[in-house]
């Protein structure tokens, strides 16, 4: 797996909602990047906690999951003919189906899925904006949209902490 990148920092002193959220949510991708980064391909598989099916990879497959979901179909409205783990009738594919997909890919997806959702957030002036789900009905604004994204990486985070330390002693905020 490749080196991570500098990890950005989340804007101290910003006064824009927009950069203050956005801010953040990058804070939290790249701390997902600097924990996956520089493993092996089997170091990314490894069930680290016996009674868990979550590994490193699957927080990338899950993540690259939610990212497209949040941003292109629920914000952007994009449909999609196949969803990105339906190889089988898993509903928990993306985490259990790990010997479909690499570390390589799986990388390289979630990576693209993050360049999309940002096209998506910076074509939106205003984040009060509201879209509707259409698997349940729902409607939420655009911030809670981002709200919700940096929740869903910080836990997730919280579990790439200990999963990493698990695989090869890492440790780090």
């Amino acid at each position: 797996m490749e080196e991570s990148r500098t990890r950005t920092e989340a804007p101290l002193e910003a006064t824009d909602e927009r950069v203050l959220l956005t801010g953040f949510l990058d804070f939290q991708r790249d701390t997902l990047d600097w924990k996956c980064s520089r493993l092996a391909d089997g170091q990314l598989r490894t069930h680290a906690v016996p009674s868990s099916n979550a590994t490193l990879l699957g927080l990338l497959r899950h993540l690259a999951l939610v990212e497209r979901f949040w941003f292109r179909e629920v914000w952007a409205g994009e449909r999609f003919e196949a969803e990105m783990y339906a190889r089988t009738d898993d509903p928990d594919e993306e985490w259990n189906d790990l010997d479909s997909d690499t570390g390589v890919a799986a990388y390289e997806r979630w990576r693209a899925e993050i360049v999309s959702s940002r096209a998506v957030v910076a074509g939106t002036e205003d984040l009060g904006a509201v879209f509707t789900r259409a698997d349940t009905g729902e409607r939420v604004s655009a911030r809670w949209i981002l709200i919700h994204m940096v929740e869903e990486y910080a836990r997730h985070n919280g579990h790439a902490d200990l999963l990493r330390e698990s695989v090869d002693g890492e440790v780090g905020e």
